[in-house]
């Protein structure tokens, strides 16, 4: 087995861990998490599979480099302001971010060897909220409910069929309302013909929901 040091380094080839993962997280980002393997990954790399373990011992330690490659990506709440929108500018970074790698919304908290990104990710979360004076119970709440929230949009999101207020107009105009005779669903006609009307954009949910959620967890930090 090659040493964690030894696989840090750089080969002849030009590669690296850091080569490596890099090329993991864009096949992954291509095609899902799935259709990962080593031998895919090697092809890309244009070397043999077996040459990847002298960078990586195992998938399993290939996807925590992935992963805190994703963690590293998400902006950190900022020192110096109100906890609620450094964690709003937070959430709105890791929204933005999963939408870039889908893939990675299961692998999120399920890695037992957490990376050093995710581990500042995860100081950097906590150091703000008890700053603000949440007891460590109430910080742990507002963590579990807060990336809940986010992790849960993002995978309502990616199977969305529009993106934009002009895209679900459209989808409403052409494909929804046909089937929704005013005499029979009287309230989804009505509703779906006033949001066209209306130019309602479906990407402000995040933030109207996110900010409920940070209104919600408010007296519980005054009352902790």
């Amino acid at each position: 087995m090659v040493a964690k040091e030894q696989r840090e380094t750089v080969s002849d080839t030009g590669l690296n861990k850091q080569r490596v993962v890099a090329e993991a997280v864009r096949l992954a980002d291509r095609e899902g998490v799935d259709g990962l393997t080593m031998r895919r990954l090697a092809r890309e790399l244009g070397v043999g599979a077996m040459s990847l373990y002298h960078y990586v011992a195992s998938k399993e330690e290939l996807l925590d480099g992935m992963i805190d490659v994703v963690f590293e990506e998400i902006e950190l709440p900022t020192e110096g302001i109100a906890w609620q929108p450094a964690m709003r500018s937070r959430a709105i970074s890791a929204r933005q971010v999963l939408a870039r790698h889908p893939w990675a919304i299961s692998l999120m908290d399920s890695r037992t060897a957490p990376g050093p990104a995710h581990l500042r990710h995860r100081e950097a979360i906590t150091a703000c909220l008890r700053k603000a004076g949440f007891t460590v119970l109430m910080a742990t709440h507002a963590t579990w409910l807060l990336d809940s929230y986010i992790y849960g949009f993002a995978v309502q999101g990616a199977s969305l069929p529009f993106e934009t207020a002009d895209e679900l107009a459209t989808m409403v105009e052409d494909v929804y309302l046909p089937q929704l005779p005013a005499d029979e669903f009287p309230y989804l006609s009505e509703s779906a013909a006033e949001l066209v009307v209306a130019g309602y954009d479906p990407a402000e949910e995040f933030t109207f929901g996110l900010d409920l959620v940070l209104a919600a967890l408010e007296p519980l930090r005054a009352s902790s």
